[in-house]
């Protein structure tokens, strides 16, 4: 009986003992599918971490191009650009793959300052590091600019225009006769003084440094100009401006502008002159007695202008000269010059005062002026003291 049981103890024993050992097995089955399944998940996510950051990492480094690139081609940087805008430019064209790897580029480089306004001959896909370096190099630049200064007259403007150009000055006159094609608004010819226009392009080529297309016309010239001329009297709202405070049409205005642009010897004196302009022709009804207006009429007959002190009488008083104010009341035809921003600002908001006469009483082009003709005579008698030609006119 004991042996019975002792046998049978250990049959359950072992068949106990064989029960642990399959779970044991199974166990140890299962830790390694799970180990493996850990290793691969762990890999997984580790791929897919190292494919986020290369991802996220793509949007910090800049598309660029490598090389010096292929095909030429002209890109015209205009004034003033950022280095946004620049790059803007150049993958339009483009000769640079991103913005961003250009703007990099040239922040890194303190010469990146220097790049000037003109139309460079580049190459499509190129590196943004070479293309810089061509935006700074001078012998890729196809023109060096036309400056054109404050105060120039319309034929004077010409020349200047056909130096930088090549185009001949005969083209700008023909290409200037209808300044309304031109882009000039015909409302800008009005008045509201009674007298006739010039409506000529005369005031509206606006001075500044110009970039011209190596394939610019003398009509495309003048546009440009005249746009220019649009933009900034647009952002100063002088049309506006001038008919509500002034009570006077913008080209009565403009005419004020540049005549102060000719006869102030310095920025500070322009809005003091338009005053005195003003005062003359709308509130004194008198003629204004600028010696300039007499100079740009010997001008337009191809005479070369003279100082104030050494007109003839008969030169001031010519009444053939649609421009004359010594003997003319008011303003005359048309603007005589192409007036600058400050001009333009002093004529849109001069200074107060009760002025009717001002003369320049020393070499810096100084002027002092005068509400009576006695203060006048003193004022000149100091600018003759200070060795200007005005004695004895």
């Amino acid at each position: 009986m004991i042996d019975e049981l002792d046998v049978a103890f250990e049959e359950d024993a072992e068949s106990s003992g064989s029960r642990r050992g399959n779970r044991a097995r199974k166990g140890r089955g299962r830790s390694a599918i799970a180990l493996v399944t850990t290793l691969l998940l762990f890999a997984v996510l580790g791929g897919g971490v190292y494919f986020g950051y290369t991802k996220v990492a793509s949007f910090f480094v800049a598309a660029d191009y490598e090389g010096s690139g292929s095909t030429p081609v002209e890109v015209t940087i205009r004034k003033n650009l950022s280095l946004t805008e620049i790059g803007n430019e150049l993958v339009e064209a483009d000769v640079v793959k991103s913005t961003k790897a250009f703007v990099e580029a040239a922040e890194a480089e303190p010469k990146s300052k220097n790049i000037q306004a003109g139309t460079y001959v580049l190459r499509r896909q190129m590196a943004a590091k070479q293309a810089l370096a061509q935006l700074l190099d001078p012998n890729t630049r196809l023109s060096k600019g036309v400056t054109v200064p404050e105060g120039k007259t319309a034929k004077q403007t010409y020349e200047l225009l056909s130096k930088g150009t090549g185009i001949p000055v005969k083209d700008f006159e023909e290409a200037a006769k209808d300044p309304v094609a031109l882009g000039v608004p015909d409302w800008w010819f009005n008045r509201g003084d009674g007298k006739q226009s010039a409506k000529s392009i005369e005031g509206f080529l606006f001075p500044d440094t110009y970039e011209f297309d190596t394939k610019v016309t003398a009509e495309g010239a003048l546009r440009t100009m005249v746009e220019h001329f649009l933009t900034v009297t647009g952002d100063l709202g002088f049309a506006d401006e001038v008919q509500k405070n002034r009570k006077v049409s913008p080209y009565e205005a403009l005419i004020v502008a540049s005549l102060s642009q000719a006869e102030a010897g310095i920025a500070a004196d322009l809005p003091k002159v338009s005053r005195v302009a003003y005062n003359r022709a709308y509130v004194k009804d008198m003629p204004l007695q600028f010696d300039v207006t007499t100079n740009y009429w010997l001008q337009l007959n191809g005479k070369d202008p003279k100082h104030s002190g050494q007109l003839l009488q008969k030169e001031m008083d010519d009444p053939k000269n649609p421009y004359n104010t010594e003997i003319v009341k008011g303003l005359p035809l048309g603007p005589i010059n192409s007036p600058g921003k400050a001009a333009l600002i002093g004529a849109l908001r001069p200074t107060n005062g009760p002025w009717l006469f001002f003369v320049a009483i020393d070499k810096s082009g100084r002027s002092a002026f005068a509400v009576t003709d006695a203060e006048h005579q003193k004022n000149v008698q100091k600018a003759c003291a200070n060795g200007i030609n005005l004695c004895g006119k």
